[in-house]
Parts: structure tokens; C-alpha cells; sequence
């Protein structure tokens, strides 16, 4: 049976490696996963006052909702990742996926507060293994020239739930309920289950000679770098998206939230597709430039918050470098920590959570203690140390060489 499964894999990798083209219905698959996963992290905050309604508490326990989910992410995406290295690599995506099935299943019949929060948390670490794990499923499908587009495909699924699955539950939800919701993406888990079971290629986990411990992945040349930029690059996104409506109603746009949103989302679209494009030929360049646009995209919300036009413009600047963000990352720590691409992963998805949480936080502590203005000069500072530190790693993680 081992030679079987050995021979298998090595067949898969033998017809992959011979074709240029992509295997469009293992990474599509992936997207779907990662399209859940973020639709389902994100959901709540678009359904509060229904939420609040259904359980009979305050819209402030409902968001705790989303609160759970990324605490859940946080604590499970290194030990979990690192536990489960060794395991056969679809099974493991299955077992994720019939979580997210079961957790979003109570989430829309449980009328008790407890026990949803309980169910958030369990999908928040489903979602921190498969963020952990995808990167590097994604990479093993195809030949060195074509994995980083390969993981834009495998990614594609995030700005979409942010640009189109969000608002259209939203929509839905105020239509037909929240609960139903959450039940139409349980249904669409069980169709995942089926395609990933069908069209899925599998790959082995990590041999016990391959696994390195987690501080020795940790101190690998070019990870911390790495990790620093994801820590800055997205602590300053969640300053500006998490009160976003607050810096607009100071420069007069309350009522186009919606729009500025639509805005980012479409451009942070292209701005994924543009680094699928790009990204095995120029990975240290787009890091470079998407970093100083959104430097300049800040200053420009600095000093033209008094046009309309100029917050439209900084906006779409915004998304278009932050759309490609999580690819590009995902890609630099890859290349940088080789074999031990998953746990590495889990690290970046740990330091991705820590930004969301910090940008709340330090976000509220400029709202309260100076002023929403304050916003664009805050980013505008912490992008310039990211691009210092991307600019310093050329070595290693930045870089536009190739490591096989």
C-alpha cells in the first residue's frame, strides 16, 4: 500500500512537472476553501443587529462572534499546523472543510449564546489550520515557474468573499435571515467536500526527517524579515479598514462607505490578478512597489482628505496593493523556509491575526486620544518601516531568486 501511495505521488508530480499549464480544479478548490473560511470569519460583522435579534443579546456580545473565530485562528494555526505536518495533505483539507460544515451547521440552529460562541471558535481553528496548510498544498501542484501564480488561483477566493460574498450575504441575510446564511454555506461545504474528494490531488505530510522544530523555522534566514513585514503591512491595513467609516464621516463621505468599499474590494481584485501575472518573475519588486504606493496612498488621504476625488483615487491605489498582499507574503515566506513551508505558514497566519487585533486596538486608542486625521500619518510611518524591511531582505525572503 506504501508503494502504492508513494508511486501515485510520484506519478502526480512527474505529470504535473511535464505541463506548463495549471491544475485548475485543485487550486479552484483551494479558493472555494479560502473563500468559505474568510466568508465565514467575516459574516457576522455584516449581520449584527439580525444576529443580536436572533440570540436575544446586544450587537456588542454579537460581534464577539467574530472575536472567537480569530482567537480560535490564533491559537491553533502554529501548534495545530506543527501537529499535523506528517498527515496525508487532502485528508487533512476534508477533515477542515466537514468542520467548517459542523460549525457553521450549529452556528445557524443553536439558539444559545454559549454554545455559538463555542462553534465559532472551533471554525476559527479550523480556518487557522487550512490558512496554515493552503500555501504550501498550492505550491506542491505545480513545477518551480509557476507557483506563485498558482497560490494567486489557490488566494483568489479571499478578496472575493470580501468584495462580493460579504456584502451579498449581508443582503441576504436582511432578506431571508442569518441563519440561513450560514446554512447556504454549509451547503456549499458539502459541495466543496464532493469536488475536493473528486478532482483533488493528495501529496504525503512531512517525513520525520523533513520536520524541523519550530524555533529552528523560526530563526531560518529571511523568515523573521518576512514576518515583520506582515506584522506592519497589515496592522497598518486594519487601522484604516476597521475605522474606515469614522475617517470618512471626518472628511464629509459618511454616506459613501458603501462605495469606498466597493472601490477597494474590485481594485484589491486586479490587484490580485495583477501579481498572478507577475509574481514568478518580479515577487521582490511588487512587494517594494505595493508598499510605497500604499505609503503614498496614505499621504494622500493625509493631505487631499478635503477633495472627494483624491480619497477615491488613494482608495483604489489601496486596493490595488493590498489585493496581492497575502499571495506575496505567502510566497516570500515560502521561499524562505523551503521544506517547512506549512509551519512557517502557520506563523504568518499568527502575525496576520495579531495585525487585525492590534489594528483594532491601536486604531481605537488614535480614535479616542487624537483624532481620525491622524490615521493617514500613522500608516504612512509604519509603511515606510515595512518598505525599509523588505528593502534590507534581499538576501533572503524578498528576493527575486528562486530557491526550487
Amino acid at each position: 500500500m506504501k508503494k502504492h501511495n508513494i508511486s501515485a505521488a510520484r506519478s502526480a508530480t512527474a505529470s504535473t512537472t511535464s505541463s506548463d499549464r495549471l491544475p485548475w480544479a485543485g487550486l479552484l478548490a483551494l479558493a472555494m476553501a479560502a473563500f468559505i473560511c474568510l466568508f465565514t470569519e467575516t459574516i457576522p460583522a455584516g449581520l449584527l443587529p439580525q444576529i443580536s435579534e436572533g440570540l436575544g443579546i446586544s450587537e456588542a456580545l454579537a460581534g464577539q462572534l467574530v472575536t472567537l473565530y480569530a482567537l480560535g485562528s490564533l491559537l491553533a494555526a502554529i501548534p495545530l499546523t506543527t501537529a499535523t505536518r506528517g498527515w496525508r495533505r487532502r485528508p487533512l483539507l476534508l477533515l477542515l472543510m466537514v468542520g467548517f460544515l459542523v460549525f457553521n451547521s450549529v452556528t445557524a440552529m443553536s439558539s444559545n449564546y454559549t454554545l455559538t460562541l463555542a462553534a465559532r471558535f472551533l471554525a476559527g481553528v479550523s480556518g487557522g489550520v487550512l490558512w496554515g496548510m493552503a500555501a504550501g498544498y498550492a505550491r506542491r501542484m505545480v513545477p518551480d515557474a509557476l507557483k506563485g501564480r498558482a497560490l494567486a488561483v489557490a488566494m483568489v477566493g479571499s478578496p472575493l468573499a470580501l468584495a462580493l460574498g460579504v456584502p451579498a450575504g449581508t443582503f441576504l441575510g436582511t432578506m431571508v435571515g442569518w441563519r440561513t446564511v450560514f446554512g447556504i454555506m454549509s451547503l456549499l461545504t458539502v459541495l466543496l467536500v464532493a469536488w475536493i474528494s473528486w478532482k483533488m490531488p493528495d501529496f504525503e505530510g512531512q517525513s520525520t526527517e523533513q520536520k524541523l522544530p519550530l524555533h529552528k523555522v523560526f530563526v531560518m534566514k529571511g523568515i523573521r524579515p518576512v514576518l515583520a513585514v506582515v506584522l506592519v503591512w497589515v496592522l497598518a491595513h486594519n487601522i484604516l479598514y476597521t475605522y474606515i467609516a469614522p475617517y470618512l464621516a471626518q472628511v464629509g463621505l459618511a454616506r459613501r462607505v458603501d462605495l469606498i468599499l466597493l472601490i477597494f474590494g474590485m481594485t484589491s481584485i486586479v490587484g490580485l490578478w495583477i501579481t498572478g501575472m507577475w509574481i514568478d518573475r518580479m515577487q521582490r519588486r511588487l512587494v517594494l512597489i505595493s508598499l510605497a504606493a500604499f505609503a503614498l496612498a496614505a499621504m494622500l488621504l493625509g493631505i487631499g482628505s478635503s477633495q472627494p476625488i483624491v480619497i477615491y483615487l488613494a482608495v483604489a491605489v489601496w486596493g490595488l496593493t493590498f489585493g496581492g498582499a497575502g499571495t506575496l507574503l505567502q510566497t516570500a515566506v515560502a521561499e524562505a523556509a523551503g521544506e517547512s513551508v506549512d509551519v512557517a505558514q502557520s506563523m504568518l497566519v499568527t502575525a496576520w491575526n495579531l495585525a487585525i487585533g492590534g489594528g483594532g486596538l491601536i486604531g481605537a486608542i488614535l480614535l479616542e486620544a487624537i483624532d481620525v486625521r491622524s490615521f493617514p500619518w500613522v500608516l504612512f510611518i509604519l509603511l515606510l518601516f515595512a518598505l525599509l524591511v523588505a528593502w534590507s531582505a534581499r538576501e533572503h525572503g524578498f528576493t527575486s531568486k528562486k530557491h526550487g
